[in-house]
């Protein structure tokens, strides 16, 4: 054990196939094998590479195939006629006008109208979650700018941070904190029901 190098000596330079059926390589072929400077590895990682510019260039046709129908739908989207169009062409003419029948193309106008209004929609909707939202504020801005609930808040602050093992000592601080609220609770309700 140990004795036999781990390579194989470089003197010999027969090599033994044994199959079923008589296979013979010619010499040239032999030798063309044992001197290619290919490796395993060398073998894995290219085919690795082509793999990976095969993957690349099958992104690449994607992309362009998307940004090809992206085009295709916002030249769409331009051309559909619009409340301006009507505008511009009053006697009822529009580029949307199919020029071999002589009449408006329907189904084109009826898809602009279906975005249009799907947009106004989302429009509408953002607007009044925006409304929603200021609302809520300035009802956070009434609560802060209440002082008597501030000073209720500070009250109950300090009296834990003083009796931070007996924070049950605070229960007077907390009722009056609970007054002070229900207070502006009751005012912000005779606001909305009036």
């Amino acid at each position: 054990m140990g004795q036999d190098s781990s390579k194989p000596s470089p003197s010999s330079t027969q090599h033994v196939f044994t199959s079923e059926s008589p296979v013979t390589f010619s010499p040239d072929l032999i030798n063309a094998l044992l001197a290619s400077p290919e490796t395993d590895s060398t073998r894995s990682k290219d085919l690795e590479l082509h793999i990976q510019r095969r993957v690349h260039s099958e992104l690449e046709r994607l992309d362009a195939e998307q940004s090809k129908r992206l085009a295709e739908i916002q030249q769409q989207i331009s051309l559909s006629p619009d409340s301006t169009t009507k505008s511009i062409h009053p006697d009822g003419q529009t580029p949307d006008q199919s020029k071999s029948t002589g009449g408006v193309d329907y189904k084109a106008a009826a898809e602009g109208d279906k975005l249009r209004d799907l947009s106004r929609q989302s429009v509408q909707k953002e607007i009044d979650m925006l409304k929603e939202k200021l609302q809520r504020r300035k009802i956070k801005e009434e609560v802060v700018k209440d002082k008597a609930i501030e000073k209720a808040k500070g009250e109950v602050v300090n009296c834990l941070r003083l009796n931070d093992r007996r924070p049950l000592d605070c229960w007077r601080e907390v009722e009056t904190f609970k007054e002070e609220v229900g207070r502006l609770e009751k005012e912000y309700l005779s606001k909305v029901m009036d």
